[in-house]
């Protein structure tokens, strides 16, 4: 297909990264932006319902079709667009690739970005401060959903396996934006599994084009 895809979005999302991602895996030119068919689109406004009901990002254009949600967009350019498969062919490997997107999305996404990453991110302080007592609240949740990430990804190379997939395109980026955290030693060691998954991540060439 010829038409152009467009990511409705802010580019610093960890969603409309990973669908950043696909895109670049696959060799997909996107537009990023706020923006439709060159028509900028208020957040949350009529415009923006109109796309996502829940006021939600990111959206896919591609064409006439538009789609939200972040899984079934990755599902679906992965599924139009020539290049490396981002799901396995094999239906049980497929269906853990899956399972584990939902997760991702749901709820190490809670976990991570939710509950953490954002108060860094958009501190609610009332001088504009993170909140310190809300970071060290969520810490042991955080703590413990690493633990059981670094268990599923073990001695992989990708979190479901010998290849990349819309999991690790899901995964990757709230790690690098915990990883860049001045504490991040804590939450991932440097001889942790996580820490060697994150910093292969980064090097691959979706990456260098996405986390900026």
């Amino acid at each position: 297909m010829d038409m152009q895809v467009q990511i409705f979005g802010a580019s610093f999302s960890t969603l409309v990264r990973s669908v950043m991602l696909c895109c670049e895996e696959k060799g997909v030119t996107y537009h990023i932006g706020m923006e439709i068919d060159g028509q900028e689109i208020k957040r949350k406004g009529v415009d923006h319902l109109a796309l996502h009901p829940f006021g939600k990002m990111p959206v896919l254009a591609h064409g006439a079709h538009r789609l939200f949600e972040t899984g079934p967009i990755c599902r679906y350019i992965d599924a139009c667009f020539e290049g490396p498969a981002l799901q396995p062919s094999d239906l049980y490997q497929r269906a853990l690739v899956d399972q584990w997107s939902q997760a991702i999305s749901c709820y190490v996404d809670h976990t991570l970005v939710r509950q953490y990453l954002l108060e860094f991110a958009f501190p609610k302080g009332d001088k504009g401060e993170v909140r310190l007592d809300k970071v060290a609240e969520a810490e042991p949740e955080v703590i413990s959903m690493l633990t059981l990430l670094e268990k599923q990804l073990g001695e992989q190379i990708f979190i479901c396996g010998t290849d990349y997939s819309m999991a690790d395109a899901l995964l990757t980026p709230m790690l690098d934006y915990l990883a860049a955290l001045p504490h991040a030693d804590r939450l991932l060691p440097p001889d942790s599994l996580l820490t060697s998954y994150i910093t292969r991540m980064r090097q691959r060439p979706s990456a260098t084009a996405v986390l900026k």
